[in-house]
């Protein structure tokens, strides 16, 4: 196994340099970094963190936000997989997940935190350390990572042809966070079917938002000032969807009689509300996700991505 200082001088760089890029450290340009991490796995040197002994059978799992409704499920899924198991379940957010990620105790990770850069992921996913992502894809061969993520293109492709089929012509959308897979991937699939119809989306009638019901309500309000609502209202999540219902009801504008509006996700509250919505397997992702995890662990899986399916729930909120 190659040291440190040999890997430094493959790299052609000082042994500082190598010592950054291992911990995750944003003073080093992409080449340098990709280079060092590709020649680390090549000659199998990465930085000890501990021993099998004296590491407990224990798993983090790290997410950006507290929002209950959605992370409760896919915790409760990871949970039962480890206990079944015989593994530890330590939950975290923020900054203290770096911390944890750094530490000796742990035996892997599942990441759904969009916070983390690829970067500073590819740094601790090292054949000690696994790492399950939930939330992207990372194309970097040497990166000891698997993702387990919802196939969400051919859905969203699905049901925006079905609200085709129903006649409706005239769509608004609005959307997430710009640079998460999520959105990409639900917005592609809305345009490519809109545009297969023939279908010309007006742009003026995309919304951003950053999955909060806060944002769905603002982006309602500024629809409703425009004078000119679409017929269908397409949300990349429920909470959007709940607020922008809730902001166009204000304004004496009926759902689904004068505007069709769908959601992503089917989280309780959507269901409560009777919310056209996609569903997603929560429990089962954070299931599966632990077990390509253990599976990692022990050395018996490939890097090939997981993708779920998920499924449409009509409801009363499209006519």
């Amino acid at each position: 196994m190659s040291g440190l200082k040999e890997i430094a001088k493959l790299a052609d760089v000082s042994v500082s340099t190598v010592s950054n890029v291992l911990n995750g450290r944003k003073n080093v340009g992409r080449e340098t970094r990709e280079r060092v991490l590709r020649l680390c796995s090549e000659h199998g040197y990465f930085p000890h963190k501990s021993t099998k002994s004296d590491k407990s059978n224990t798993i983090i799992f790290v997410f950006s936000d507290f929002d209950r409704d959605y992370y409760l499920k896919i915790i409760k899924g990871i949970s039962h997989c480890l206990t079944e198991n015989g593994y530890d379940l330590i939950i975290c957010t923020n900054k203290s997940s770096t911390n944890f990620m750094r530490s000796k105790f742990a035996s892997g990770t599942i990441s759904l935190d969009r916070n983390m850069t690829d970067e500073y992921l590819v740094s601790v996913a090292t054949p000690q350390f696994p790492v399950v992502l939930m939330d992207r894809i990372i194309d970097n061969e040497y990166a000891n990572t698997k993702s387990v993520i919802v196939d969400n293109y051919p859905v969203m492709c699905e049901m925006v042809q079905a609200l085709v089929d129903k006649q409706f012509t005239n769509f608004g959308y609005i959307g997430g966070l710009e640079f998460t897979l999520d959105h990409k991937e639900r917005f592609a699939g809305f345009m490519d079917t809109l545009s297969k119809n023939g279908i010309v989306f007006d742009r003026r009638n995309y919304f951003h938002g950053d999955y909060s019901e806060e944002s769905g309500y603002q982006a309602a309000k500024i629809l409703i000032l425009s004078n000119a609502l679409p017929e269908v209202l397409v949300c990349a999540n429920d909470n959007m969807a709940l607020g922008a219902i809730k902001a166009l009801e204000e304004n004496g504008i009926r759902v689904p009689e004068d505007i069709s509006i769908t959601g992503f996700d089917n989280s309780d509250a959507a269901a409560m509300a009777g919310l056209t919505t996609i569903a997603i397997p929560r429990y089962e992702s954070g299931y599966l996700a632990a077990k390509e995890l253990l599976e990692m662990i022990k050395g018996t899986t490939g890097k090939e991505p997981f993708k779920l399916n998920a499924t449409i729930q009509w409801r009363k909120t499209v006519r």
